[in-house]
């Protein structure tokens, strides 16, 4: 029995819309209670439908005639390109009580202007877009901005603490968040302009759990729940992070393939498991009215496949975090 329907914009990335369908039928086949609204090109998915032993009870389609391009500008595209996918997603988002979340593998401009022009928080100015890295001890650590807001007033900063704290505690039930801010020194003199003003106003605020500057070398020790950054500095210790872990497990596979070894390629399992960032489902849309997730573009099926996982198990925990039953 369906219990949870997303909204997939299947259009607008690097591999077509038939490798999005294919991701979203291969979440539903492994989680009985997830349901898919797909939008795009209605032949397209229909032809990769066709294809496919799936349930067509729990997938539902809606076909677009427009699609947002990275080469069209956001917030226009968003105005006028009113039959696209991603407007037609965040429209349905809004309006239907049955849709719990959304999926998009597009243009992160757009996306942004669409969800705040559509799906907007109450008294929400400025959206982030968090990712959640895998911290020492099994954990994440909210990292947010990473890429959304270059340019930062302390204010920005302040919000973002805001949201990555409300996030944690509703999608992963952390009754009082620890916050970070990203410096280039843990002690309270250090970073640049915009690192020391917001220090001071985060250390100002009595209902965060702030427990001061966090360096880049301790991003994955787990020892904040949510780390703040500009999107600039934010995005570069994402992005760091993946291409480290990338060259790490793709060191120890060759030499696991070489040895032959059965416990180091158990040990390569265990990596994958942890560090495979496109494992962990995209960017999270802080400050939209319901989840959204920003998917790579270069997304392939398996990644749409862990998003929409990330995406349910994101709605579960806020039901369970208000007290409601989970199927």
């Amino acid at each position: 029995m369906v219990s949870y329907k997303i909204a997939i914009d299947v259009m607008g990335s690097d591999n077509g819309p038939e490798v999005l369908v294919e991701g979203a039928l291969a979440a539903i086949r492994e989680h009985e209670e997830l349901g898919v609204v797909l939008f795009g090109d209605g032949s397209a998915i229909e032809a990769k439908l066709c294809e496919s032993d799936c349930d067509r009870d729990r997938v539902e389609v809606v076909a677009t005639t427009e699609v947002i391009t990275n080469y069209d500008n956001p917030m226009e595209a968003i105005f006028y390109k009113t039959d696209s996918s991603m407007v037609r997603a965040l429209t349905a988002l809004a309006e239907r009580e049955d849709l719990v979340g959304m999926i998009n593998a597009g243009s992160t401009g757009a996306l942004l202007a669409g969800s705040l022009r559509y799906v907007p928080a109450k008294e929400l100015k400025r959206p982030a877009v968090a990712a959640l890295l895998p911290s020492e001890g099994g954990g994440f650590t909210c990292l947010v901005d990473t890429g959304a807001n270059i340019d930062c007033a302390p204010a920005n900063l302040l919000a973002f603490a805001r949201m990555g704290v409300e996030f944690m505690r509703k999608f992963y039930r952390i009754e009082n968040p620890r916050v970070g801010l990203l410096s280039n020194g843990a002690e309270e003199t250090k970073g640049n302009k915009l690192v020391k003003e917001t220090h001071r106003l985060l250390k100002e605020q009595t209902d965060l759990n702030f427990i001061g500057n966090i360096e880049g070398n301790r991003a994955l020790s787990g020892d904040c729940d949510v780390l703040v950054a500009d999107g600039f500095a934010g995005n570069q210790v994402l992005k760091v992070s993946e291409g480290i872990a990338r060259r790490i497990i793709t060191d120890v596979v060759k030499y696991a393939k070489k040895s032959g070894d059965p416990e180091m390629m158990k040990l390569v399992g265990h990596l994958l498991g942890i560090y495979d960032f496109s494992a962990l489902g995209g960017g999270v849309v802080l400050g939209a009215g319901k989840p959204i997730i920003k998917a790579r573009g270069s997304a392939n099926a398996d990644s749409i496949k862990n998003t929409s996982a990330m995406l349910l198990n994101m709605v579960q925990n806020k039901d369970l975090y208000h007290g409601k039953e989970c199927n």
